[in-house]
């Protein structure tokens, strides 16, 4: 009889680290399967488009299975049982819901194990010996979750000490420099991987704001933070204002409009098209009307003719634009 292959989960979100762990585990002839997770504020940019995780999952030669956030996902981030990083990066929670979503994915595929690409001491809150250990408890993984790129720095895991993974092929990385890992990439022929950058946008103090700004109106939801990247976000009173900054934002806020949204557009003068949403929008819709005409080609005296909607009504008014300073106070 044929001896059965190894298989693995391996998160991949296309950064280097991710890249090198699969890779990595494809050298020892595992059958490795790609997990890519999507935030919600991710979901509209990658909704056709080529990803770094699907451009490594080819190069390496794997499935990539891809999973957006649910509904838990918001609780998780409005209520992080061990509490958030620098800003709002809720970062132990979410590697702990991660890992769980991965270990449903293991059990329906059969998989052996779950692989990620974290590094002991990179990160300051998630990746230190002691949250490793609860993230990898609290997901129910306990001795069935791979660290390849730390794993000689680590206790030796279930599939490798059944002989199902040759520890002395994985590697022994800690800190935060990527220097050394980049050279091994490269040195394996890595090239479609994303360049290390700033991070989650959760740890962005603006980003961190505008999430904090949902949470004290109790409007965080997927729906909102589908849009939380897109625009210029200001508050009016108990609602919400999303402004487009160029073409493609108009469009992408007119697709991740809800029922019950009111969608603004420029109509005399090229502009933004806006969303208002929230309670005590449709008082606020002369004010929203106001911001547009300021973020469109009228001088500061032109009156500006703005469409209003909302589900199948329309209508039009005109308003001038609002002084700067005024929509400098309602930005958040």
């Amino acid at each position: 009889m044929a001896k059965r292959r190894v298989k693995a989960v391996c998160l991949l979100s296309g950064g280097v680290d991710s890249s090198l762990a699969a890779l990595l585990l494809k050298e020892q002839g595992i059958q490795v399967i790609g997990l890519n997770f999507v935030l919600p504020f991710e979901e509209i940019f990658k909704l056709h488009a080529e990803t770094a995780a699907m451009r490594i999952a080819t190069q390496i030669g794997i499935h990539l299975k891809i999973l957006t956030m649910d509904e838990d996902y918001v609780e998780i981030l409005r209520n992080p049982p061990h509490g958030y990083g620098s800003q709002v990066n809720p970062c132990i929670d979410c590697h702990i819901y991660m890992f769980r979503k991965a270990r449903g994915v293991m059990e329906e595929e059969g998989a052996d194990f779950v692989a990620t690409g974290e590094v002991l001491g990179q990160r300051p809150m998630s990746q230190r010996r002691d949250a490793l250990r609860v993230i990898e408890k609290e997901s129910g993984l306990d001795g069935y979750l791979l660290r390849p790129l730390s794993a000689l720095l680590l206790e030796p895991t279930v599939p490798e000490k059944a002989g199902l993974v040759d520890r002395e092929r994985l590697l022994g990385f800690r800190g935060r420099s990527r220097k050394e890992i980049l050279n091994v990439a490269r040195s394996k022929g890595l090239t479609h991987f994303t360049s290390p950058a700033g991070g989650c946008l959760f740890t962005d103090p603006g980003f961190a704001k505008r999430v904090r700004d949902l949470i004290e109106h109790n409007m965080l939801s997927l729906r909102e933070l589908r849009r939380l990247a897109l625009g210029r976000h200001m508050r009016l009173d108990g609602a919400k204002l999303i402004v487009g900054r160029n073409g493609s934002e108009n469009a992408l806020l007119v697709k991740l409009s809800y029922p019950g949204d009111i969608v603004l557009r420029s109509l005399s003068i090229p502009g933004p098209t806006a969303i208002l949403t929230g309670k005590g929008a449709e008082a606020n819709v002369e004010m929203a009307a106001a911001i547009v005409a300021r973020y469109s080609d009228a001088q500061p005296d032109q009156m500006v003719k703005v469409e209003i909607r909302k589900d199948e009504a329309r209508y039009e008014i005109t308003r001038p634009p609002l002084e700067e300073s005024r929509v400098a106070e309602l930005l958040i």
